[in-house]
């Protein structure tokens, strides 16, 4: 009897040790009738400072453009080197960033970069207020579909530089006139993907959201909008960098004497090819701005959804 009493204590022992994993200060020791503790050295793992999986993705995803960056800036300097090549046609880096520098200094290019982001960024907007309602409305009637879609293929196939003179007639110059070229270039990819995110929506989970009692505004701000976000941010992300291409158009046949695009035709007519080339630096410069600009659009949307 006295050892099957051992025995179960002994198994109770093993399984509250267990429970207890590394944590026990001590080993109970039952083989004779006192109890006695045997100390349990615990190694505990340190964590040491060092560079992060997360850090280290950061770190290759900046490497590779510096490098390529590096690569074309060495491959124009060794072609230019010399003058191997004319200068009229393509001039060396040094002569493009001297008067990159230049056209800053004077303000040159301050009050033509302000006139771009203007134009581009009012554009953008009434594109956005137009595509996202239109969209919506193609997505769920087909009335509405049957109505808008014939005239916005009939509209993205013609191209907004043969849109532009005729706005330029009907509007005149100025600001306005180029808004207009903006929104029609940035409109249609932004009302298709809108399109395109509201129609992949399950229908049984619309369906089970109208059985909790979801309905209209409460389906599009709960349901319909949150899933359709992904799309609608790509469209955003595509038409807020298309829209810098929509401002040059405009201002090429609109506004010839305000923003980058005017500076581009004036380099052309000088045949100031360090000056266009500077002008096209900004341009791409600006176009990175725009796309960070969306990369935060999309770490707001992770926050709040």
């Amino acid at each position: 009897m006295t050892t099957t009493s051992s025995k179960i204590e002994n198994a109770q022992l093993d399984q509250d040790e267990r429970k207890q994993g590394d944590t026990l200060p001590f080993v109970l020791d039952t083989s004779d009738t006192s109890i006695t503790t045997t100390p349990i050295t615990v190694a505990r793992t340190k964590r040491t400072p060092g560079i992060t999986r997360s850090s280290f993705n950061h770190v290759l995803s900046v490497i590779p453009p510096l490098v390529l960056g590096a690569l074309f800036l060495l491959a124009w300097y060794t072609v230019t080197l010399n003058g191997r090549i004319n200068a009229l046609i393509l001039p060396g880096p040094g002569v493009v960033f001297a008067s990159l520098l230049q056209g800053f200094v004077s303000g040159l290019y301050w009050v033509h970069i302000l006139a771009t982001v203007e134009e581009s960024l009012l554009g953008f907007l009434l594109a956005v207020v137009i595509a996202l309602p239109m969209g919506y409305g193609i997505a769920k009637s087909r009335f509405i579909a049957h109505t808008f879609q014939p005239y916005l293929a009939a509209g993205q196939a013609i191209p907004a530089i043969i849109l532009a003179p005729f706005l330029f007639i009907w509007l005149g110059s100025g600001l306005q006139s180029v808004i207009v070229v903006c929104t029609l270039v940035v409109l249609f990819p932004m009302v298709v993907n809108t399109i395109l995110g509201l129609r992949i929506i399950e229908r049984e989970l619309l369906e089970a959201a109208r059985l909790e009692g979801a309905h209209g505004w409460s389906l599009l701000a709960h349901i319909e909008f949150p899933l359709a976000l992904p799309s609608i941010i790509a469209a955003v992300r595509t038409s807020l960098t298309l829209s810098i291409t929509g401002a040059l158009v405009g201002e090429f046949f609109c506004s010839p004497d305000k923003g980058l695009g005017a500076l581009v035709l004036i380099a052309m007519n000088q045949y100031n090819m360090a000056f266009m080339f500077a002008t096209v630096i900004i341009l791409a410069v600006l176009a990175a701005v725009y796309y960070t600009m969306t990369w935060l659009l999309v770490k707001l949307a992770e926050m709040v959804y």
